[in-house]
């Protein structure tokens, strides 16, 4: 398993099965957010449901996080190796004639998604962490609050326009990393030529949608509480 890791294509095996897990989690995650636009009673039930539930706070959030970290780390791992190679062997090559620019700079917005992650840590993560494994407080509810917690604090984190704004543009760098990064996994997994068209647009639909709906909710409740 060490030689797997160790080789350039066994890295990218591995970059890609991480990206693939965290794309279905940010599906899923988007599936659970976009309910707090439409219903607070169906959002807290959800939100509820999997917080409470003992499968996935204790065998599908460890692996969550672990993807996270693994992904992270494989990417920097990857980039350094290119740049390297880059110096070697390919001194003369023309990487802007070659490449997109989003496949050039992928390292800058993942770091810039890592910043967004470690900001959507402290607002949401520890805050929870904190509730349930060291105050003991399981129930969902706060003090204040009619019914269970989850959709004041997500709306609540949408007041700041600050906090807005860094949320809009850190999935605006997720759009920009999954343009180029949703197509690459599929190709580290052998994809064939003739489905290269298919998975590009398919591709393109997730990379898009998915950020521009995360967006959405975002300004939703921003400015639903500006107005209200």
């Amino acid at each position: 398993m060490s030689g797997f890791f160790k080789s350039s294509i066994g890295r990218k095996v591995a970059m890609a099965l991480s990206a693939f897990f965290l794309m279905f989690f940010l599906l899923q995650h988007f599936a659970i957010n976009i309910l707090s636009v439409f219903s607070a009673d169906l959002f807290n039930e959800v939100s509820h449901f999997m917080g409470t539930n003992w499968l996935i706070q204790f065998v599908m959030q460890p692996i969550l996080i672990f993807g996270v970290v693994f992904h992270f780390v494989m990417g920097f791992v990857l980039e350094i190796n290119n740049k390297k190679a880059q110096g070697i062997a390919y001194a003369r090559n023309n990487g802007a004639a070659n490449s997109s620019w989003m496949s050039r700079n992928m390292i800058w917005s993942g770091v810039a998604i890592l910043a967004f992650v470690v900001l959507h840590f402290i607002d949401f993560w520890f805050p929870e962490i904190n509730t349930k494994f060291i105050q003991g407080d399981w129930s969902g509810t706060m003090q204040g609050v009619e019914g269970l917690r989850y959709h004041e604090e997500l709306t609540h984190k949408f007041h700041s326009h600050i906090r807005t704004i860094a949320y809009v543009i850190a999935f605006v760098f997720l759009m920009l990393h999954l343009l180029h990064g949703f197509t690459s996994a599929f190709q580290s997994m052998g994809s064939t030529v003739w489905r290269k068209k298919t998975l590009q647009n398919i591709g393109k639909a997730y990379s898009i949608l998915i950020p521009l709906g995360f967006i959405f909710i975002a300004l939703y409740h921003h400015l639903k509480y500006v107005l209200s």
